[in-house]
């Protein structure tokens, strides 16, 4: 008899990688979306809010799994306690949550959020299974690529970032959520540390087809708390994570150059 996974965020950056891969094994996946659409590719659509508290729990009804990757900028924490009583409820088996390194470090709102979303799976009473990951490449490139609009390169001093391919991040949780609860599980990075600034100078090089840019670098210190923990790399998991295998230049090899 094969079971059922129900995935929240299945239609974002992440949720797009690991819906397919999911699919491919013998389960049946369901995923969770505030807008309706019909079943595709062998896959279900269940509308649901979870910030909202909407539909959850009729969404979560016969999952035996959980694979909670849906995220915002604001209320994470909120709409993670939503759906863990829901699959309380509902006798769920194992929840499987996607974090962010630094959840309990960084001064930041985001981070905050995260970490109350982990504290929630933590308290929920089910078996969980919770994977910290760096920020993926993505999101690195999001903000590359607007810094490129600026004449000369931010190059906040301290300010180290161990980005990681989404593909890499799928991977692993495609092999956690098939596994057994694990509680929290080393952290996954990239293979390489970088300065904010050599992410611009990667991103330009790669956008002039390897021509090294000639833009001038702005070091700046960050001030207050976030400062302090970027120059004291709460940011960051730099003995005992599990490493990706994509570099920032193999992404960008695919996503920038010849562009």
């Amino acid at each position: 008899m094969t079971s059922s996974i129900l995935v929240t965020g299945g239609t974002g950056t992440l949720g797009r990688l690991v819906t397919p891969l999911l699919r491919d094994t013998d389960h049946k996946v369901r995923v969770l979306s505030r807008h309706g659409r019909d079943a595709k590719d062998g896959v279900e659509y269940v509308t649901a809010d979870l910030l909202k508290g909407e539909g959850i729990e009729s969404a979560v009804d016969g999952a035996e799994t959980v694979l909670h990757l849906a995220g915002a900028a604001k209320g994470d924490d909120e709409a993670t306690r939503n759906l863990v009583r829901a699959a309380s409820r509902v006798g769920v088996r194992h929840l499987v949550h996607i974090s962010v390194i630094g959840a309990d470090l960084m001064p930041l709102g985001y981070f905050r959020s995260k970490l109350g979303a982990e504290r929630a799976v933590e308290d929920s009473g089910l078996p969980w299974t919770t994977l910290r990951a760096a920020q993926f490449h993505d999101l690195v490139l999001t903000v590359t690529r607007s810094m490129a609009r600026l004449p000369v390169i931010p190059a906040p001093g301290g300010v180290r970032m161990q980005p990681v391919d989404a593909r890499d991040v799928a991977d692993r949780l495609v092999e956690l959520t098939l596994g057994e609860p694990a509680g929290r599980v080393a952290d996954l990075a990239g293979p390489e540390v970088y300065a904010l600034a050599e992410l611009s100078r990667g991103y330009l090089r790669a956008r002039g087809n390897g021509r090294p840019t000639r833009r001038p670098a702005l070091p700046f210190r960050v001030p207050g708390k976030v400062g302090r923990a970027y120059r004291a790399e709460d940011n960051l998991t730099l003995d005992g994570a599990d490493l990706g295998t994509r570099t920032w230049e193999d992404f960008l090899a695919e996503r920038v150059g010849g562009r």
